[in-house]
């Protein structure tokens, strides 16, 4: 079910933080294979010798684990679309809440397993819900833990897209087709200014817009969507 190793965490920061330095890179699709979209973390790791515990370890471990995992999706400079194709449980559940967009197979199940571990969620979670969805519909998910399905997930706001199954990696592909043909730094600043616009006033929101638009009109991509508008023709975005 793609519980994921230290290995796996690892890989996918190092390709996440490729993709936002590789101008030829313009979407990012996280997916699996199997059955599962991700089942949590791989708790089977770890060692046979285990050491002895001391304050800290546990907030350093899930600093420089889960939370740097989440962080790698909501820091990426490209659009993430997540392609959902089965139960997504834990730190899974994450992180496809973390993307920027998210398509679900119609059989697909989110479920905020902690709670039945006896454990405070962790990668995120009680920071990604509540403004996904609201503290209370938040707070019902992570103290239940109860499996939520795509169409409910979808009802909730977690989920942008249904689809059957067996059009999955054709939505999804479609989609990232889309934005690989778009304004790629107008998108990655328009990520960062929504992903901050819940942290900060609106003073500060403003200013960063500001900033955000003056940094982005030095792009090839702004000059030519603005002179195609004029030519009254369709413009050809090159990630630059």
């Amino acid at each position: 079910m793609n519980a994921v190793t230290w290995e796996q965490r690892e890989e996918i920061i190092a390709l996440l933080d490729a993709a936002s330095a590789d101008p030829d890179v313009r979407a990012v699709v996280l997916t699996a294979t199997g059955k599962g979209f991700c089942a949590g973390a791989d708790l089977r790791g770890g060692g046979s010798a285990a050491k002895e515990r001391v304050p800290g370890d546990v907030a350093r471990t899930i600093r420089n684990g889960a939370q740097r995992f989440i962080s790698a999706i909501l820091d990426c400079e490209k659009p993430v679309i997540a392609a959902v194709n089965g139960t997504a449980a834990g730190i899974g559940a994450h992180l496809a809440f973390a993307c920027d967009l998210v398509i679900a197979a119609e059989h697909a199940r989110f479920i905020e397993v902690f709670v039945r571990r006896g454990l405070v969620p962790d990668g995120g979670g009680a920071y990604l819900l509540p403004r996904l969805i609201g503290p209370r519909r938040a707070k019902e998910l992570m103290f239940f833990g109860d499996a939520v399905s795509a169409t409910e997930a979808e009802r909730l706001g977690l989920v942008n897209r249904v689809v059957p199954a067996d059009e999955l990696e054709k939505t999804a592909r479609a989609w990232a087709e889309r934005l690989a043909q778009g304004p790629t730094r107008a998108l990655a600043l328009t990520k960062q200014l929504v992903n901050a616009s819940l942290d900060v006033d609106r003073s500060a929101a403003f200013a960063a817009e500001a900033a955000a638009q003056e940094i982005n009109m030095t792009t090839a991509d702004a000059q030519e969507g603005v002179t195609s508008f004029v030519e009254r023709r369709t413009p050809e975005y090159r990630g630059r």
